[in-house]
């Protein structure tokens, strides 16, 4: 089993920046690929980015590509999502992921074998 524990989420004036740290415990992510995902009432998840094992390959939802970027401290069994520029329409409840192995299917959640809370951020006008 992996737990996993979102944080870093508040609220920030658009364009400001916050740093999402998703922390694992149970055992080592270092063979899951992670992901971050998000979700605003009445909608559904939506995919952000994702990072597999080796931290050698990211990928990004449109609409945040070029804003935010994910990364991964394996020794410390963390994942960590940098986002910039926000704009209020990044207000959602953030959740991170976790997958054993790899997948094509990288923006379905039903890939995801572990997810945490989520924490929130809002974003001003």
């Amino acid at each position: 089993q992996v737990q996993l524990v979102e944080s870093g989420g508040g609220l920030v004036q658009a364009g400001g920046s916050l740093r999402l740290s998703c922390s694992a415990s149970g055992r080592s992510i270092s063979s899951y690929a992670m992901g971050w995902f998000r979700q605003t009432p009445g909608k559904e998840r939506e995919f952000v980015a994702h990072i597999t094992w080796s931290g050698g390959s990211t990928y990004y939802g449109d609409s945040v590509k070029g804003r935010f970027t994910i990364s991964r401290d394996n020794a410390k069994n963390t994942v960590y999502l940098q986002m910039n520029s926000l704009k209020p329409e990044d207000t959602a409840v953030y959740s991170c992921a976790a997958l054993r192995g790899f997948t094509a299917r990288l923006v379905d959640i039903t890939e995801y074998d572990y997810w945490g809370q989520g924490t929130q951020v809002t974003v001003s006008s």
